[in-house]
């Protein structure tokens, strides 16, 4: 237990202080010891000004930090600490109190990650409390020592409390909200929507029900919506996953948690199990140094060959700008054999989403969307909703100028339109690249169609 300071040997210090306020050392001595002491109010005055002085110092830094954190100043202590190890990331007290911030709020994975962070730089700094609060959902370590074990693996009904991947939702929305994409939307019914909607037919030829889909292009052309629309379409439910549902610092629990994903969608069958960014979860394995990955790899493979439970029912979907990155062990039949490419609208599809993004703002009664629609060939639902932002922009500023509100113009859009590059010839660019020279089995060949290199199949 740490003794406070006497009060009586502080006060010398700041009188010392006050006649010698450059003292940097000083300054940094007397704030650890109204720190230690409690002297929160003072301690923050303390360390801000000499930020004044010297505003990249990091023991100033870290103990203006630790001051807030000791005033309940949470989100300020950790914009100071984020700033200190923005600067200096081998800082291992910054870690620390990260950590400590971290499980404060409830971010446990994040923290865990911190901590370990911390014990890497300096394996001196551990912090027993804080190891205390961490391992509550942290693997058992085994009795004749070793690596951490992750908890067997059970079939048992998944609880709210293990229920936390992205959240399970029933999607209100179906195709008939997509705009365009008739071609690729007519692709997803006759391989996967078909066979959930008629089960017995399927059955009758010993074909089971589900599936794996992979969803591929460039940024911002709605693979999300479009999987969330899939959903919608059979009345499955749907959830959504990010890579930091999945994967956790500690070993074995990504595979546990990975596991658990694939029970909850099993147990509310039919479902859509969407996996958002997947080439972060499945990439090639000659790729990783550490075999941790590879052990994560290997269960995701086991869990889509329902190598324990049967994924009947089970719609299995997944987006990636970088397909050539997935491991190709991940495109053996019965997994993500069947993969469609994603992309930018077309033209009437340009125009619909122009139409929902300009809906409610002053519009011109003269402005033609289809006209806009033509002049944006390859640009994507995100580079279009930039188009408006910026119009909306420029037109604020006349409106301010001009006293009242002033309605979107043709030239208005058409100028925003010129300052935005489409985002999707970088991707192309390229894809076409991997089309061309790394194209086993034509996986790709929907590119090369796209960009008229190649004629479509009969």
């Amino acid at each position: 237990m740490a003794i406070s300071p006497d009060p009586s040997a502080i006060q010398p210090l700041l009188d010392a202080l006050s006649f010698s306020p450059d003292n940097l050392p000083l300054r940094k001595h007397v704030g650890g010891l109204l720190l230690e002491a409690n002297r929160l109010t003072e301690a923050e005055d303390l360390y801000r000004a000499g930020l004044r002085q010297v505003p990249t110092d990091t023991d100033l830094q870290l103990g203006l930090a630790k001051t807030y954190a000791g005033l309940s100043k949470t989100s300020a202590a950790f914009v100071v600490v984020e700033e200190l190890l923005e600067a200096s990331p081998d800082h291992a007290r910054a870690h620390l109190l990260h950590a400590q911030l971290l499980a404060s709020t409830n971010q446990l994975v994040a923290a865990r990650e911190a901590y370990e962070t911390a014990l890497q730089h300096n394996p001196t700094l551990e912090d027993a409390e804080l190891a205390a609060k961490l391992r509550e959902r942290a693997p058992a370590q085994p009795a004749h020592g070793g690596p951490p074990t992750a908890a067997p693996f059970t079939n048992s009904p998944v609880t709210d409390e293990q229920a936390l991947f992205g959240g399970l939702e029933k999607p209100k929305i179906n195709f008939s909200d997509v705009g365009g994409m008739e071609a690729l939307k007519e692709e997803i019914r006759l391989k996967i929507i078909h066979p959930l909607q008629f089960p017995d037919l399927y059955k009758a030829y010993g074909k089971a029900t589900g599936g794996g889909l992979l969803l591929y292009g460039p940024p911002g052309c709605g693979k999300t919506y479009l999987a969330r629309a899939t959903a919608g379409e059979v009345k499955a439910s749907f959830i959504h996953v990010g890579i930091n549902d999945i994967l956790d610092m500690w070993l074995g629990n990504s595979e546990r948690n990975l596991h658990q994903l694939f029970e909850q969608a099993r147990l509310q069958a039919p479902c859509a199990l969407f996996f958002d960014e997947v080439d972060a979860l499945a990439a090639n394995r000659h790729d990783l140094r550490q075999s941790a990955g590879r052990t994560v790899i290997n269960q995701f493979l086991a869990e889509l060959d329902g190598a324990t439970a049967s994924n009947d029912g089970v719609l299995i979907l997944a987006a990636t700008n970088a397909p050539w990155h997935l491991d190709s062990a991940f495109r053996r039949p019965g997994r993500f054999d069947r993969i469609l490419l994603v992309t930018p609208p077309d033209e009437a599809a340009r125009a619909a989403v122009l139409e929902v993004l300009l809906r409610g703002k002053p519009v011109a009664p003269s402005v033609n969307l289809r006209k806009l629609a033509a002049q944006t060939a390859g640009y994507s639902g995100a580079d279009l909703q930039a188009v408006v932002d910026v119009a909306v922009e420029n037109r604020l500023r006349e409106s301010m100028k001009a006293g009242k509100p002033l309605p979107l113009e043709q030239a208005t859009l058409t100028d925003a339109a010129g300052k935005v590059r489409a985002s999707t010839r970088e991707w192309f660019a390229t894809a076409k690249n991997y089309a061309l020279y790394s194209n086993e089995g034509g996986v790709y060949d929907d590119i090369l169609v796209y960009l008229g290199i190649k004629k479509p199949s009969a």
